[in-house]
């Protein structure tokens, strides 16, 4: 091969390899309207923050928004493989609020929190799972069972946990739209503040995190 050819060949190859690294780091925020950004403007909801703030801190990433309003574990479930498109490196899981809400038996969520971590872990996509409290008026019973799933499922899977995704929000009119329900701005703001940490552990721990 002339040096010319040789050369050529050089130069397509570097910029192949200059091409896959400047492939952003593909996360999917999975979840419901917690995750969708319910009653708030462009670029205050969660996934939008929260890739800023990984941005900001050096973190080549896009974070892509797959929250539905409304949506239970079998609606994420229904919705699972279309939503979260091939090439997606790590998936946050928040489902099961609406679950709760409506008072679904702790045993169909597992089962289907369970079946959504297993299709993901097939598909090679690494995983963080955001976790959620049952409100205490719905009986200890019922609290246990729910607020079981997470960690359980967590150990099961061997993936890392953030216990609850509305950490120092719920309560907090402050922080919550009128409806008492879902974070204002503000909260989302502390949200993302909170589970950065753990976001940024689960980038470096999957495959092609830095």
């Amino acid at each position: 091969m002339s040096f010319k050819r040789r050369f050529a060949a050089g130069l397509i190859i570097c910029g192949a390899i200059s091409s896959a690294r400047a492939e952003p780091f593909k996360i999917v925020g999975f979840g419901d309207s917690l995750m969708a950004g319910f009653g708030l403007g462009p670029g205050q909801g969660f996934t939008d923050k929260l890739q800023a703030a990984l941005r900001a801190r050096g973190h080549d990433v896009t974070v892509a928004d797959a929250g539905v309003s409304g949506d239970t574990s079998s609606g994420g479930l229904a919705r699972l493989d279309w939503s979260v498109p091939d090439g997606t490196q790590l998936v946050i899981l928040e489902l099961g609020a609406n679950d709760m809400l409506r008072g679904v038996s702790p045993d169909i969520t597992r089962k289907n929190l369970d079946a959504m971590l297993g299709k993901l872990k097939e598909r090679k996509i690494a995983m963080l799972l955001a976790g959620m409290r049952a409100a205490p008026n719905l009986g200890a019973d019922y609290q246990n069972a729910f607020d079981a799933i997470f960690p359980n499922l967590a150990g099961k899977y061997a993936v890392p946990l953030y216990p609850f995704f509305l950490d120092g929000v719920a309560g907090q009119p402050t922080l919550q739209l009128e409806d008492g329900l879902h974070p204002n701005a503000g909260g989302v703001d502390l949200m993302v503040e909170r589970i950065l940490p753990t976001v940024e552990k689960a980038i470096a721990a999957a495959p092609g995190g830095s």
